[in-house]
């Protein structure tokens, strides 16, 4: 049946993520796979209010069509925000406009900057929404490992070079998905000037920027953008709720009014009435307080799975050490195949995600897993650490 499909479907997978969450439904399983933020930080009743609010008050702009480039209270507030908060929004040269989730960037971006054939650069491992996002628009996507140090940028220039007409590097500097790591603010100086000597684009997704829980904030690529290279990527999805599916992208105002273009023939525009309930929850409630209580329990569960690691690992595997985020990333010995290692989880009930699911060639054995702390329990944090431990060092004997 596959020859009634288009070419750019031709490789593309379920995400494996997915498929895991379809078998990790059980209650009896404990889910590391999952890469939601935890539902104690939605504000759940404030956003019940803030729906009330916006059907009582503005129930006909709120159930009617809207303009592609968002409800413009929102779009006010986040220019705001964003430039306040991490530096990344220049009223003289940006523009900014709504996506229906920070997802939908990945698809207008390459949708508007790349040709079939063309080179996108990405971290290795890395998002594999962006990776799918990318691959279905055929272009090549070259990956550039990510060592324990972060990114070497020499390594960076060397694929740059050797990159067919590359287009944009995509990047999550802070607390990455999957590996949780922090690029340098040198290693950010270095790949902006990299991208102004070899015109290309960087994509900046800063999807867990607010979600810092130690260590020195680092500014972001986009503060030091004096050119228009850095497409700045947000979501309110990691701070109030993904269900919205709010994301925005900030930059080049050509190039962002051009990506508006192409959402208009997407999706028209994002839910109003969800738009809405962002602009409410920026503008009427306690944003600082609201992240910092959910760093605070972020902080708590990270700190747990860190000492449960310390406690129970002996050598058995090697894992990062996130200053903020929601994922560890736990590298394998070579003697242990990773996808028998989660099968041999998913025996005893704990559920992990395969690192090869955070590359192109998802075939390939890279002999990490990446695990989740905001959705487990503390209960199930330490029983699950356990099991991957016990587990590990079974399969080295």
């Amino acid at each position: 049946m596959n020859d009634i499909f288009s070419n750019r479907m031709n490789g593309l997978k379920p995400s494996a993520i997915r498929e895991i969450l379809k078998n990790s439904t059980d209650p009896d399983i404990i889910a590391f796979s999952a890469g939601n933020p935890s539902k104690l930080c939605f504000p759940a009743k404030d956003i019940e209010k803030y729906f009330s609010e916006s059907l009582e008050q503005e129930w006909a702009q709120g159930l009617q069509y809207g303009v592609t480039e968002g409800y413009i209270p929102l779009r006010d507030a986040l220019k705001k925000r964003t430039h306040e908060v991490f530096d990344a929004f220049d009223a003289d040269t940006d523009e900014l406009i709504i996506t229906t989730g920070a997802q939908q960037v990945f698809d207008l971006a390459t949708k508007i900057l790349c040709n079939e054939g063309d080179t996108i650069i990405a971290e290795g491992p890395s998002f594999v929404g962006a990776l799918s996002a990318f691959r279905s628009y055929g272009v090549t996507v070259e990956q550039v490992p990510v060592h324990a140090d972060g990114w070497h940028i020499d390594e960076v220039e060397a694929a740059v070079k050797a990159a067919k007409n590359l287009r944009f590097v995509y990047v999550i500097p802070n607390f990455q998905n999957p590996t949780g790591l922090t690029m340098t603010a040198e290693v950010r100086k270095e790949l902006l000037l990299l991208a102004e000597k070899y015109n290309f684009y960087i994509i900046e997704d800063n999807a867990y920027g607010d979600l810092r829980y130690s260590g020195q904030h680092q500014p972001t690529i986009k503060s030091m953008d004096k050119t228009g290279r850095v497409l700045y990527l947000g979501t309110m999805s990691k701070i109030l709720a993904p269900g919205l599916r709010v994301g925005y992208v900030s930059g080049n105002a050509a190039i962002v009014n051009k990506m508006a273009l192409a959402k208009q023939f997407n999706d028209v525009h994002t839910p109003m009435l969800n738009q809405m309930v962002c602009y409410r929850f920026l503008t009427e409630s306690d944003v600082a307080a609201h992240i910092s209580k959910s760093c605070d329990l972020y902080r708590d569960k990270l700190n747990l799975m860190l000492k449960t690691l310390d406690d129970n690992c002996d050598g058995a595997f090697g894992y990062t050490r996130p200053e903020g985020g929601l994922f560890v990333w736990c590298t394998l010995p070579d003697s242990i195949a990773t996808l028998d290692f989660c099968k041999a989880t998913i025996a005893k009930k704990l559920a992990v995600v395969p690192g090869s699911t955070f590359y192109v060639d998802t075939d390939a054995e890279y002999h990490s897993v990446r695990i989740n702390f905001s959705c487990p329990t503390d209960e199930q944090i330490v029983t699950g650490i356990k099991i991957m431990c016990d587990t590990a060092k079974e399969m080295m004997r």
